[in-house]
């Protein structure tokens, strides 16, 4: 049985950070519709280690991530499998808004006058979480962005699909190496919304089954297997 140890709800323009220790697990729900959660990853122990987009979707030969697919470092490891999801498409490709995005989108507004109806980034926000730990936008990777699908036209023009996630959408981490996990709840960088979206999002934290030799996210593919293979070596001893 699964239970949950631990809940909470980042407020829109949030962010937040923390470390996850292998064999737990993390499920996202985008409460409203239309959230966007941007997220890296980092290897507590070596921080040079972190999340890599272009290996994780070549090895898995996919453009977008769904149940079955892992999520890989710039080491051939794996940080987290996705277990369980109901939307079936996730993007990693497009990044981070920025602040003259969302100023020329919907207006600047900053925290100093205008509190909690401030218009925040994705790429500050990141920053934010990064220098908590001694980092810098140097450090900073293509991020994932789950509850967000993005499609390309015959002449390779990017759009977001609108009303692609809908209220109680959730998709499920199961982390298998100790992990530095930064997320924010900014607006995906392709969205075209009238104004600034703000869409909440619930965090429930709690114990991994144990990965079984029929496992979804192992079998995928001989990569992912692979993968396993290098995590298992990485903690061998321990």
């Amino acid at each position: 049985m699964k239970i949950t140890e631990y809940t909470t709800e980042i407020a829109p323009g949030g962010h937040w950070s923390l470390r996850l220790r292998r064999g737990t697990r993390m499920r996202l729900t985008d409460l409203e519709g239309g959230a966007n959660v941007g997220m890296l990853f980092y290897n507590p122990e070596n921080l040079l280690e972190r999340y890599n987009a272009p290996d994780t979707l070549k090895c898995q030969h996919t453009f977008r991530l769904t149940r079955g697919n892992c999520l890989y470092s710039d080491m051939g490891r794996i940080f987290a499998s996705i277990v369980e999801d109901t939307l079936g498409w996730h993007e990693t490709v497009c990044g981070n808004s920025r602040a003259d995005q969302v100023a020329e989108r919907w207006g600047q507004r900053d925290y100093q006058h205008d509190r909690n109806d401030w218009h925040q980034n994705g790429h500050d926000a990141f920053l934010v979480e990064l220098a908590k730990y001694g980092l810098d936008r140097a450090d900073m990777a293509a991020n994932v962005n789950w509850f967000s699908k993005v499609v390309t036209d015959a002449d390779g023009n990017m759009r977001l699909v609108e009303g692609h996630s809908t209220p109680g959408s959730q998709v499920t981490l199961r982390f298998e190496m100790d992990t530095l996990v930064l997320l924010h709840t900014c607006p995906h960088p392709l969205n075209m919304a009238d104004s600034y979206p703000r869409k909440p999002v619930r965090i429930e934290l709690g114990r991994a089954e144990p990965v079984r030799e029929d496992d979804i996210c192992l079998n995928h593919c001989p990569e992912n297997r692979r993968g396993f293979q290098n995590n298992a070596l990485y903690y061998f001893g321990q």
